[in-house]
């Protein structure tokens, strides 16, 4: 089964949870906006927070490391950037594994970017070392260690393979293994995105019950061209390749209001990271129009998939 931002966005709107949504506030960038941020995470003891950090008037941008100090974000001191665009981390066999979307001069046609996803691994931000590269055009891969030690990974392949932009999904045995050919090769999902939209993976979560909740984004062109995206999130099931579920859990509108970076980018909202908190909530960190980066709090998408699995363990 296809799932369509209409059909989604009905089912959103039908039964709106309660959201309370803020502008994070971010300084020392000067002129510059911070977007498509990470969930905080812990590094040597401290709270950060990844950011893109670029102009508006470009497509260069950094990624910096943020820390909080009475309400605002600050770049942390002492602390490596990397020429990057949409951060992204995760830990693996108790590793930091940091990535973001690397633009090069295009291979073949002169005058114009390319970008591709770049992994990195070490204890610590600074101690973070380039390890792998994924194929050229190909953003929006994330990788989740699995009960069994092994590594799931999901890509975003293009093209004659995935048109605008669909899900694959492989594993691997160890961080080795990831290759630009193991991504390229891995199998998409079955049916999820219709041909004329598409989405990816942001952030990966390994439920209580073993399952795969992923948070991630679909989005779509409007008949003036302009982009439409949304966070959403889904539950994967390796061991028969199928999305059980897809919801949009936000919109725009439910974000305060702010600039753009360009006309087209009003109703842009960007998956960046999902904190699950222990009362039910949860808090979804997101870039917002392409020119800030908001926090919102809401019901926690994956707790009843977790619950129904308890469920359904002791009706046998």
């Amino acid at each position: 089964m296809a799932f369509t931002v209409p059909s989604l966005l009905e089912d959103y709107q039908s039964s709106k949870p309660d959201i309370q949504a803020e502008k994070i506030t971010f300084t020392g960038v000067g002129e510059k906006d911070v977007y498509n941020i990470t969930s905080p995470f812990e590094d040597e003891g401290e709270l950060v927070i990844t950011g893109r950090v670029e102009g508006c008037d470009t497509e260069h941008s950094d990624v910096a490391f943020f820390v909080e100090e009475n309400g605002v974000w600050k770049p942390r001191k002492n602390t490596k950037t990397f020429a990057l665009q949409d951060p992204f981390f995760t830990r693996i066999a108790g590793e930091l594994v940091f990535g973001g979307v690397e633009i090069f001069p295009h291979p073949t046609n002169e005058g114009a970017l390319s970008w591709r996803t770049v992994f990195y691994r070490g204890s610590t931000i600074n101690e973070l070392e380039r390890f792998a590269t994924g194929p050229n055009g190909m953003k929006d891969i994330r990788l989740i260690e699995l009960e069994s030690g092994k590594i799931g990974v999901f890509t975003r392949p293009q093209g004659e393979k995935g048109g605008r932009g669909k899900i694959g999904y492989t594993e691997i045995a160890s961080l080795e293994e990831l290759t630009p050919e193991i991504i390229d090769q891995a199998p998409l999902i079955d049916v999820h995105f219709i041909d004329e939209e598409w989405g990816g993976a942001n952030e990966v979560h390994l439920l209580k019950n073993e399952k795969i909740g992923v948070l991630g984004h679909i989005a779509k062109f409007d008949e003036k061209g302009d982009r439409h995206y949304y966070p959403m999130v889904f539950i994967y099931e390796p061991d028969t390749n199928e999305i059980s579920e897809m919801e949009i859990i936000a919109t725009r509108a439910d974000f305060p209001d702010g600039p753009a970076k360009r006309d087209d980018l009003h109703d842009v909202l960007f998956s960046g990271g999902l904190v699950r908190l222990d009362n039910g909530q949860a808090e979804l960190y997101a870039g917002v129009s392409d020119a800030e980066a908001h926090k919102a709090i809401l019901p926690d998408p994956f707790i009843k998939y977790e619950k129904e699995s308890i469920r359904k363990g002791k009706e046998r």
